[in-house]
Order: structure tokens, then C-alpha cells, then sequence
């Protein structure tokens, strides 16, 4: 599937994202004028390698549009290390995958986590292992499964729902980064009504669902809201 494909149907996601109070914005590297926004993006951009500076600005074009879609103005978006920081009241996340960049944004007043992941290459099943711990096996598509097992997943799906977590669980403050430090196993995924359910191992009331959509050969993963100790 090319690009355009692919960006038309991550924009026809925008209704559902909207039903849960995100808002959606998309951009391609191939866009023209991939201008930064201010100094502190075009500092950064400016010792990037040019394929890893046009996913950069495609990202913040993408987060800007987010924004919009939820109706908050956005200027530049600098960073702190590798974490887009954004103006007090705006809350988004950042993907990029194949010359594509997708954002998610929370509409103002919702106190939502905010995560979201593209993978437009699928995942050899052997990446299994750098993904998921032992509990999370039966999870996978091709896994023998007792009778009544619920949905099987890929694990492109799984890995993608993860990063997904992974960003709406961590939190920049004044002191610094606080979230999982180490390698997605830390994460714990399991089945939940709408999707999956993803927690820190070590703290299991921190935890989120993922929504994971397919998109050509890949999949879109967003995270929908915090859950709760039975979801």
C-alpha cells in the first residue's frame, strides 16, 4: 500500500478518535515546505540526519494538526532528550512509521493519558521474545489455545499497543522523566473489553487501554483511557 493510502486511512479514523476525546492529525514526509516551526525545532532538526529530520517535522506537523483537531493553537514543540514538550494545557503523542507521522491530542478538559504507535512493517514472530514475557504468550496469533480462549493477536499488535502504554505512562516533571525506565517486557499486556490492557509489571494500578486498528499491512494503536483493576 503507498502512502496515500495509508494517510487516508488513518484520517478516516478521525470520528473515532473523536468519540473518545482525541483529536487525530497525520502528516507525510513527503509533504512540501517541511519547514520547523521556531528555533528550538530548527535547532534540533538541524544536526538530524535528513531521513530522521523529515520524520521530525512531520511529527510536529502531525502534533500541531492533532491540536487543531481539539481546538488548541501549537507554535514549535522543542524537546527534552528524545520527549516532544508541550505547552502547559496540550497534551499529545508522537508515531512515525515508512514516511508517515500520526499524533494523537486530548481535548481540553479531558484528563486523558495520551499514547499512540504506527507500525506499517509488520514483525517477524520471533520478535516475540524482545516484546513479551511468558504469561503474555497465549496472547499470540498461532498459539494453541485452550477451548473458549479469547482473541488472538499479532505481534506487531502487541508490540505496537505497548510502545502505545509506553508513552501515555511516562511523565515529564519538573524533576525529569518518570514512567518505565527499561525494555516493553516491563509492560504487562492482557485482553480488556475494547482491546487490550497494558500495566506496569511493578505497579499494576498503572495501567491503560490500547485500541490496536489495522492499516494496510500494519496497525495503528492508541490508548483510549486508564483502566481499572477488572478491565
Amino acid at each position: 500500500m503507498g502512502t496515500a493510502p495509508v494517510v487516508g486511512s488513518l484520517v478516516a479514523l478521525g470520528p473515532l478518535l473523536a468519540a473518545a476525546g482525541l483529536g487525530l492529525g497525520v502528516a507525510a514526509v513527503s509533504e512540501p515546505g517541511p519547514e520547523p516551526a521556531g528555533p528550538a525545532e530548527a535547532a534540533a532538526a538541524a544536526v538530524m540526519p535528513p531521513r530522521r529530520r523529515l520524520e521530525f517535522l512531520a511529527g510536529r506537523r502531525a502534533a500541531r494538526r492533532a491540536l487543531r483537531a481539539v481546538g488548541l493553537d501549537c507554535g514549535e514543540i522543542p524537546r527534552r532528550g528524545r520527549l516532544p514538550v508541550f505547552p502547559p494545557g496540550r497534551a499529545a503523542s508522537i508515531s512515525h512509521s515508512a514516511g508517515i507521522a500520526v499524533a494523537v491530542a486530548a481535548a481540553p478538559g479531558r484528563d486523558l493519558p495520551v499514547g499512540c504507535d504506527l507500525e506499517l512493517r509488520p514483525l517477524p514472530r520471533e520478535a516475540a521474545r524482545l516484546v513479551l514475557c511468558e504469561d503474555e504468550e497465549s496472547l499470540l496469533a498461532g498459539t494453541r489455545l485452550q477451548p473458549g480462549a479469547g482473541a488472538v493477536w499479532s505481534v506487531t499488535a502487541l508490540f505496537s499497543a505497548k510502545e502505545a502504554a509506553w508513552k501515555a505512562l511516562t511523565v515529564m516533571t519538573a524533576e525529569g522523566r518518570e514512567g518505565p525506565a527499561g525494555s516493553l517486557r516491563e509492560l504487562r499486556v492482557s485482553p480488556c473489553r475494547d482491546g487490550l490492557r497494558v500495566c506496569l509489571r511493578d505497579g499494576p494500578a498503572h495501567a491503560v487501554r490500547v485500541r490496536v486498528v489495522r492499516v494496510g499491512a500494519g496497525v495503528f494503536s492508541y490508548v483510549t483511557g486508564r483502566a481499572g483493576t477488572r478491565d
